[in-house]
């Protein structure tokens, strides 16, 4: 697991944005999201190095990712320049069925975005038990990932909405589509992070 720390000292709260592989350089959504959340730190995590990575098995072992998610989760809880701060999960693809096993009954966690994600993936006890408001992005031409997150969409009783983005695949390749999926998951974040502590 390697944590990229972006911007970490003197900000709001902190997204975390996650890869359930490596090479985060080559990520679309990463300086997209580096410029939308500005206001907030942020940190893009590899939850399996290069080498793991090649194991397939590993990009669908969301236990394990999720495990690691936590990990830095409860990192940034005893770092000082993060201690304070609300954490909230942007997960693509596995990324995002990790970031909802993660979030399964931690109250810490203030969001879950999850494009093109597999929330199935995290299990149905796990969806139950998510609290923490959370957004299902997946494309209009993603037709099978669409049908996995309405199924699992059932199984969440915290806030949470589903949206379909006109024209995209599930890599959001189509101009346009992916800066959709930031602005969307920008006012997710921005509202869960604004809303009052209960």
């Amino acid at each position: 697991m390697t944590i990229h720390p972006a911007r970490l000292a003197a900000q709001a709260d902190i997204a975390a944005l996650l890869r359930g592989r490596a090479e985060p350089l080559r990520d679309p959504d990463a300086p997209r999201f580096a410029d939308a959340f500005d206001r907030y730190a942020d940190a893009r995590i590899d939850l399996l190095s290069p080498a793991e990575e090649q194991d397939r098995r590993n990009v669908f072992d969301i236990a394990l990712l999720a495990s690691r998610l936590v990990r830095a989760t409860d990192w940034a809880a005893g770092y000082a320049e993060t201690r304070g701060l609300k954490p909230a999960y942007f997960g693509a693809s596995t990324g995002g069925g990790a970031a909802l096993r993660a979030a399964a009954g931690d109250p810490r966690i203030a969001a879950v975005v999850s494009r093109g994600g597999r929330p199935d993936l995290a299990g149905r006890e796990a969806l139950a038990a998510v609290t923490a408001p959370t957004l299902l992005l997946v494309g209009a031409r993603d037709g099978p990932v669409i049908e996995l997150n309405q199924h699992a969409v059932a199984d969440l009783h915290c806030p949470h909405e589903l949206v379909i983005v006109p024209r995209a695949g599930h890599l959001f390749e189509v101009p346009g589509t992916l800066d959709r999926v930031v602005e969307l998951a920008s006012d997710w974040f921005r509202l869960a992070f604004e809303a009052p502590q209960s």
